[in-house]
């Protein structure tokens, strides 16, 4: 026998409970038009999103998801069976689960059992583990079901197959990192060699404040190989076919055929993390409502880039740029700021800020009288930008994007109330020489960034003939002493034995601890490495731990 099993990548919105079902039924009526699909699995948590928080904790939330899952079973006619992921109140507990649904009926609901409480994960906040197997008889197919962290441990997969599973369906909300796709198909190869049973990875795709979900769902045979890919960071359908005899043994064949995608570059990371920026980019502008973007160019690299994934992201005509120059701004970078907005198409603006500059310089005059100038007139004229430009923003109802980049925001090498204002930072988790890279990338897909930008020494221009060196190690020594430390948990002998000087390790590492309570202040930026600033490395504001450095 043969049946068409379908794979729903969906892109959901957390909280919007209604609109993530129509979501579910639109795609299982497109996967039936498509496939004649007669399953179709999605990711997990579906009717909520993922993660919901502490929406979980409100009683209204699980009654709406309650409503929700009913309306979705009462849709579907006789041929079809949907797989879909939501929170479910026990009756002492609360559970990550996923429901089996055919016409008007609820026939089985599983409940996770792993559940990840490390990194981005707070699942144990929320729920309680499940205890049991799922296995539903899908037309004389035995087929187990299992939730994300499940498949990472050997329990829930091995068990499912002693109890009878042929075929394993696995909903996912697995957030993007850049080597995160090697990891889940290295794991679920490893979960087939074990059990010897077919796979369907099903992943959350779509931007959800400091997480990006990449898709990129699979279907694995019972050998090991893989049978279909779906593109990331796109909501689609796809579908395989499944064929099995009795006793029952599964072959697994690909139908259909996603829309084709760019030509991968030479430098994939630098491709998929692109991507990965310009999705969570739209995504949270789009979610939160918002009219488009707003940013400051300054000539530099790190702005010409966020300008580039802003316009990728949301299209020129929703994109706006400010240019505010100081004395210290030079000719070039007027130039390269507008040459940068004219390939692009956005809307650009110049709004000199000498003159409000001297005017809080001369207010503040006889507070500073005596005191020797250093980087406090630096800082303010980073907030006379930051001021312009969040009047922009509320005025225009446009987001404000930052534009700095995560060594900078490592070492607070950004000003409060300036640079860092701002409503969402794409660049948060991007290094220095990460920035570089995908700047490359871009210009290889076509040319929107001079040349020159890219080339030129990188600096803040606060003052006469100023370079991030001046205060900064080179970026090819910070950023690899900042990916030890922080995504590494690296000691700082450790690193020195890595052959840093140690005068130079000590410096970083302290102005990384010190530093915190300025990263607590800054926006939300997308997560794409191992361990990102925000709710995936979570250090105290006040610590004496700096002293141990040296």
């Amino acid at each position: 026998m043969k049946h068409i099993v379908a794979l729903a990548q969906m892109n959901p919105i957390v909280g919007d409970i209604h609109a993530n079902v129509d979501k579910v039924i639109a795609l299982t009526q497109q996967a039936q038009k498509k496939f004649q699909a007669e399953l179709v699995v999605f990711p997990e948590l579906t009717l909520t999103g993922y993660p919901p928080e502490d929406l979980l904790l409100r009683q209204d939330c699980i009654e709406h998801v309650a409503t929700g899952l009913q309306k979705i079973a009462d849709t579907l006619n006789d041929g079809v069976v949907v797989i879909v992921g939501h929170p479910q109140r026990g009756d002492l507990a609360l559970y990550n689960a996923a429901s089996v649904l055919t016409k008007g009926q609820v026939i089985a609901t599983y409940q996770k059992q792993a559940l990840p409480n490390y990194g981005v994960f707070d699942e144990r906040r929320y729920f309680e583990p499940g205890e049991e197997s799922c296995v539903f008889d899908f037309n004389g197919l035995p087929i187990g079901v299992t939730i994300c962290e499940d498949i990472w441990e050997e329990g829930p997969v091995l068990n499912s197959v002693m109890d009878g599973a042929r075929f394993i369906v696995n909903l996912n909300a697995s957030p993007f990192q850049y080597d995160k796709p090697e990891q889940r198909l290295e794991i679920v190869q490893g979960r087939i060699a074990q059990a010897g049973v077919p796979v369907v990875y099903v992943n959350q795709v779509g931007g959800q404040d400091e997480l990006l979900f990449d898709g990129g769902s699979f279907v694995i045979d019972g050998k090991g190989q893989n049978i279909l890919s779906m593109p990331p960071f796109v909501e689609c359908v796809d579908a395989v076919t499944v064929s099995y005899d009795e006793p029952p043994v599964v072959q697994v064949k690909r139908v259909g055929f996603p829309e084709q995608l760019s030509k991968p570059d030479a430098d994939v990371v630098a491709q998929s993390v692109y991507n990965a920026l310009v999705l969570a980019t739209r995504d949270y502008v789009q979610k939160n409502g918002f009219k488009g973007a707003l940013l400051g160019l300054s000539g530099g690299i790190d702005s010409a880039l966020t300008l580039a994934i802003a316009a990728d992201a949301l299209g020129a005509d929703n994109v706006s740029t400010v240019m505010m120059p100081t004395k210290y701004t030079a000719d070039m970078s007027l130039h390269d700021a507008k040459e940068e907005a004219d390939i692009l198409g956005v809307k650009y603006d110049i709004l000199p800020i000498e003159k409000p500059f001297e005017d809080f310089l001369e207010l503040l005059a006889p507070s500073f009288e005596g005191l020797a100038v250093d980087a406090t007139e630096e800082n303010i004229q980073s907030r006379c930008r930051g001021v312009l430009l969040m009047a922009l923003s509320n005025k225009t109802g446009k987001i404000l994007l930052t534009t700095g980049n995560k060594s900078e925001m490592a070492v607070g090498y950004a000003t409060l109330y300036g640079d860092m204002a701002g409503g969402f930072a794409p660049l948060k988790d991007v290094s220095k020489l990460l920035v570089y890279r995908l700047s490359n990338y871009r210009n290889r897909v076509s040319p929107v960034i001079p040349q020159r930008v890219i080339d030129r020494p990188p600096s803040a221009e606060l003052a006469p003939d100023q370079k991030d060196t001046d205060s900064l190690p080179d970026y090819d020594v910070l950023d690899v002493i900042i990916e030890h430390y922080v995504e590494k948990d690296f000691s700082r002998d450790a690193i020195v034995a890595l052959g840093y000087d140690g005068d130079i390790v000590d410096d970083v590492l302290r102005k990384i601890d010190r530093n915190e309570y300025k990263r607590r202040q800054a926006p939300p930026g997308v997560k794409i490495t191992a361990r990102a600033f925000g709710r995936d490395r979570r250090y105290p504001i006040t610590s004496g731990f700096v002293k141990y450095h040296s």
